[in-house]
């Protein structure tokens, strides 16, 4: 069993162009130029032969840069042998390619909600990870206003304690001032 091989997306391409041109050729022959040119076919009809002759050469030769010019910016080429690529692949795969039910309801429902289900469990995932994310946080907030509550406290004691100590002070500076009165006052 031979298998004959298929031509190529972009051998296909070439032949429609060619079959293009031979149709355009055929469509604009010679003897419809020449009836257009009847005057000068008349005259000189070698001169309307040769000049019909260039102007089917540079048509098609124009047609044929420009099509180049179009695959290349294009990149159909590429394109092309990617599209091969992509229907052998199709042809080993076991399960038939999607086709439409002919309910447009029911199409767009099976093929948005897969992708609706997707999008949300990653959103319920996104969405429990920043949930534990400010947690975390909101632990670490606690922490720090329970260690700014305890250095206030600190802060508070240590202001009392250097009151005490300052009017401590304030009364022995006092008592020793007013013995050196009296000890001034007895001399």
């Amino acid at each position: 069993m031979t298998t004959r091989e298929e031509p190529g997306r972009e051998q296909l391409f070439d032949l429609i162009v060619n079959t293009f041109l031979q149709k355009m050729e055929e469509a604009g022959n010679y003897q419809t130029f020449a009836g257009c040119y009847n005057r000068l076919y008349k005259v000189q009809p070698e001169l309307t032969r040769c000049i019909y002759d260039q102007y089917i050469y540079h048509l098609q030769t124009s047609f044929r840069e420009e099509i180049s010019d179009l695959k290349k910016e294009g990149n159909l080429e590429a394109l092309f042998r990617n599209l091969d690529t992509l229907v052998e692949e199709a042809k080993q795969k076991e399960t038939p390619a999607w086709r439409p039910s002919g309910i447009p309801e029911q199409d767009v429902r099976s093929a948005v909600v897969p992708y609706l289900l997707k999008q949300r469990k990653i959103l319920q995932k996104t969405l429990k990870e920043k949930e534990e994310g400010n947690a975390k946080l909101a632990e670490v907030v606690l922490a720090g206003r329970k260690k700014i509550a305890d250095l206030q406290e600190k802060i508070r004691k240590r202001k009392e304690d250097w009151q005490s100590l300052v009017f401590q002070l304030y009364e022995m500076i006092m008592v020793k001032r007013d013995k050196m009165h009296l000890v001034v006052e007895e001399a």
